[in-house]
């Protein structure tokens, strides 16, 4: 079972989103074949507190509209290996995903689509990076492009 631990005290979802947030998370693990129990926490933010990360993190100085912190390593893409201490309370502790609320809804402004949908893509895509996968080079941007909208239209967060 998957389980995202929502902090969003700072900028409250309501529960629309916070459900986006559980059914995607839960559709990337099904779709990667996780068949243990998970966690990830998932904290919603603004533009000011997530430039602050991207610059101590990244080194990047300006604001982004996801960060994700993987607590694993990879050899190979969605191919979890296991150690004692990746646990906590029994389930498999993935990572961290912040993302920036102000920004997110911008970016469903500019693409014309919900701001459920923009939800669903950044968590759709902090997960795969919380499995390993990366998007440095054109054929990885494509592998994370195609599980991204095979997640989303599954669900019906279609553009």
């Amino acid at each position: 079972m998957n389980y995202a631990f929502i902090d969003d005290e700072m900028i409250p979802l309501g529960p629309a989103l916070v459900e986006v947030i559980q059914t995607v998370s839960a559709k990337v693990l099904e779709q990667e074949g996780v068949e243990m129990d998970t966690s990830m926490y998932v904290t919603i933010t603004d533009n000011e507190e997530i430039h602050a990360m991207n610059l101590e993190h990244r080194n990047v100085d300006a604001p982004t509209d996801v960060l994700s912190f993987p607590m694993l390593s990879y050899e190979t893409p969605g191919k979890i290996e296991t150690e004692e201490g990746d646990f906590e309370d029994g389930r498999l502790v993935l990572g961290d995903i912040v993302i920036s609320d102000e920004r997110a809804r911008q970016q469903a402004e500019e693409y014309g689509h919900s701001v459920e949908r923009e939800y669903g893509f950044l968590v759709a895509h902090s997960m795969l990076h919380l499995l390993g996968y990366d998007h440095e080079e054109e054929i990885e941007r494509a592998v994370m492009r195609e599980k991204e909208e095979k997640a989303l239209t599954s669900l019906g967060l279609t553009r």
